[in-house]
């Protein structure tokens, strides 16, 4: 069985038992921020560290392109990455306008826009990074659309284990508690200002069948 068809696999094994469970190690807060042990093995996007705090980093993201989903309405946010993620998936296995196979990478982000009520749905935004190799010309897909960001500044705080609904919001709190009153808080809410709640990013570096050493981050995104 090739690589891509037991990468698949495993995300089909995902789908059938998450995290909710029992079957999988729950999140858990890691302490100082590292650089992600899986950029080591495949392609992530660089950036500079421009300020180490306590338990949170900034970092300044290059530019860069990402492939993304239209909006998931959904209450979970494991649901809508699944839903996300597989279209992703089958976008990197040829799936697009080039019937081209793209290289997998990391991270693959999860934007959330919270909803104002505790029953109501969110909106998801589920992006993937463009290798190297397809920065300059990313193939074209139907319902993905390619975004291009410039120098991106962001606030980050790393969690392990698997991503739980449970817990997510919990950790994007804890990161803005952590800057608050610092002039990176005053740059987050300015760029946020209008939302009514503050959009924030799950960024997930393992794959679905690595059970240890998991990294996941919380990320705010803002202007400079």
């Amino acid at each position: 069985m090739g690589v891509f068809n037991v990468f698949k696999l495993s995300v089909l094994l995902n789908l059938l038992s998450g995290p909710e469970l029992g079957l999988f190690p729950a999140s858990k807060h890691l302490g100082s921020v590292v650089p992600p042990p899986t950029c080591g093995r495949i392609e992530c996007p660089s950036y500079d560290v421009v300020f180490a705090g306590d338990e949170y980093e900034i970092r300044r993201y290059n530019s860069s392109m990402w492939s993304s989903t239209s909006p998931i309405q959904d209450i979970s946010l494991v649901e809508a990455t699944r839903i996300g993620f597989l279209q992703l998936f089958d976008y990197i296995q040829g799936k697009n306008n080039y019937q081209e196979q793209i290289e997998m990478t990391a991270p693959v982000l999860t934007q959330v826009s919270p909803s104002d009520g505790p029953f109501c749905a969110s909106s998801f935004v589920v992006s993937f990074y463009l290798p190297n190799k397809n920065q300059a010309n990313p193939p074209p897909a139907k319902g993905l659309h390619t975004q291009k960001w410039g120098t991106t500044y962001v606030a980050v705080r790393q969690f392990g284990g698997f991503v739980a609904d449970s817990s997510v919001g919990e950790e994007a709190a804890a990161l803005y508690s952590s800057i608050s009153g610092t002039t990176w808080a005053t740059a987050i809410d300015k760029s946020h200002a209008g939302e009514a709640t503050t959009t924030y990013t799950v960024a997930q570096y393992n794959s679905p069948f690595e059970f240890s050493d998991r990294v996941n981050e919380i990320w705010l995104m803002f202007d400079l």
